[in-house]
């Protein structure tokens, strides 16, 4: 009798454990009250790299004249809607079509425990009863949404009301300056937007470094970016067009639109945890081991309800894992999710990405490390392309010359950052990168510069 297998949720974490699991063996049951292949990914992730991408576009155009071109761009609302969406679609169609062809299930609706081994669905037709041997819980997450702020989905809103909204702002007002808020600083500025970045503490991306930081910040200010350092929102309102908020020293900020950018919180009420026995901390995350597994035998948690580091290509691997995990695989070599060693980027203008040991987190630790920095402004390509903001910067062990981690600003920071990320996964050392044969000329050349 084949394993079998229930998802809550089909986000990056649920719809990789069903197809992994499903091309193991498992009989797999997927569960999902709003669309396949994530909201937070098809809804958030997604749609603000498509906009990001033609805000790109846009400041690209500006600096066509270095180039040796003459060109003008103009931005169409509705055909960047139409865009966000077409691609949205594409890629949840791709994604039930993959599950389709391993034989997964595919259950349309709200899903909760109500008993150790089935949980209960309420669809269209009704509501059924799926018994299974294990489950996962990857039901993702949503905006947070304090008390202090209501949102009209009009001119107050949260990440998911901005894609786009029904007009670009004349005047945002940006709350949080974490990596959700300096991408939508970005984003609407390059858009065409004055905005303005509420920024809580004295810097923006606070546990980044703070060289990273200092030259996003810069990028800021050089584009017209209103950055409010020290400033803690506490209340918004509206009046007709005007959306005022207030600061809790005082301070008050005025624009047409704000939006949060303050975090989300994980979706995990009212799916029954109580009765499977599974625990949940303060936050309501669901803690887990190494495995992905809850405290309650064969029920394993994953993604951003999971409280590990809230990326969808963490979320795809712990559901790999747990696939592997429920069909016993972990019982031969098996490499279990190393969180330390996940990749991160966030799609700025320029570009940051990082990896593994961050050179500020080493010296606070008393840990000695060789830290070596190449600025763009070295590399043939990156002055090819016209765009040589930025560096590279590479933090090694200086006995063993292992790659510990790294930080890239720049142009293609997302897809640079991929060598560093595959040296500290494996623990390559910097002579590893040195000596491999590069393309010529290429913004990688920087990569191995700093690896010298």
């Amino acid at each position: 009798m084949a394993v079998r297998l229930a998802i809550l949720g089909g986000g990056p974490a649920g719809n990789t454990a069903a197809t992994v699991g499903a091309t193991l063996g498992a009989e797999v049951t997927l569960v999902e009250r709003d669309v396949v292949g994530g909201a937070a990914h098809l809804w958030d992730c997604i749609p603000s790299k498509a906009m990001i991408a033609t805000g790109g576009a846009l400041t690209a155009l500006g600096r066509a004249r270095q180039m040796g071109l003459e060109v003008r761009g103009e931005l169409d609302v509705p055909a960047l809607r139409e865009r966000v969406a077409t691609i949205e679609d594409h890629l949840r169609r791709t994604v039930c079509t993959l599950l389709e062809s391993q034989g997964v299930r595919m259950l349309p609706g709200r899903g909760w425990f109500t008993g150790d081994h089935e949980i209960t669905v309420e669809t269209d037709a009704g509501r059924e009863v799926v018994e299974a041997d294990h489950f996962v819980i990857s039901t993702g997450s949503r905006p947070r949404v304090p008390e202090w702020v209501s949102i009209d989905h009009e001119r107050v809103m949260t990440t998911r009301d901005a894609y786009p909204p029904p007009e670009i702002p004349e005047h945002l007002v940006v709350i949080g300056s974490g990596v959700t808020g300096v991408e939508f600083t970005h984003m609407f500025q390059s858009l065409g937007s004055e905005v303005t970045l509420l920024v809580s503490r004295q810097q923006v991306l606070p546990i980044k470094d703070a060289e990273v930081a200092s030259e996003l910040e810069a990028e800021f200010e050089a584009k017209g970016v209103h950055l409010l350092k020290g400033a803690r929102a506490s209340g918004v309102e509206r009046d007709g067009t005007v959306v005022t908020v207030t600061c809790e020293d005082g301070r008050v900020v005025r624009g047409s639109h704000v939006v949060l950018a303050i975090g989300s919180i994980p979706n995990t009420d009212d799916l029954g945890l109580d009765v499977a026995g599974v625990e949940v901390d303060e936050g309501g995350y669901i803690p887990v081991n190494r495995h992905c597994l809850t405290n309650a035998a064969g029920i394993y948690a994953a993604g951003d309800v999971s409280g590990r580091l809230p990326l969808s290509s963490v979320a795809s691997m712990q559901g790999r894992k747990i696939a592997e995990h429920v069909m016993g695989l972990h019982l031969r070599s098996h490499r279990h999710v190393d969180y330390d060693k996940a990749a991160s980027a966030i799609f700025t203008e320029p570009e940051i990405a990082d990896v593994g040991l961050a050179e500020a987190d080493a010296f606070a630790e008393g840990r000695k490390v060789r830290v070596t920095k190449v600025p763009f402004a070295v590399s043939a390509k990156a002055m090819i392309d016209g765009d040589p903001r930025g560096f590279v910067k590479v933090v090694s062990d200086p006995a063993t010359g292992v790659v510990l981690g790294g930080s890239i600003v720049g142009r293609s920071a997302a897809e640079l950052i991929s060598v560093l990320a595959v040296a500290v996964a494996n623990g390559l050392r910097t002579e590893d990168i040195v000596d491999s044969l590069l393309v010529h000329p290429a913004l990688t050349e920087a990569v191995v510069e700093a690896s010298s």
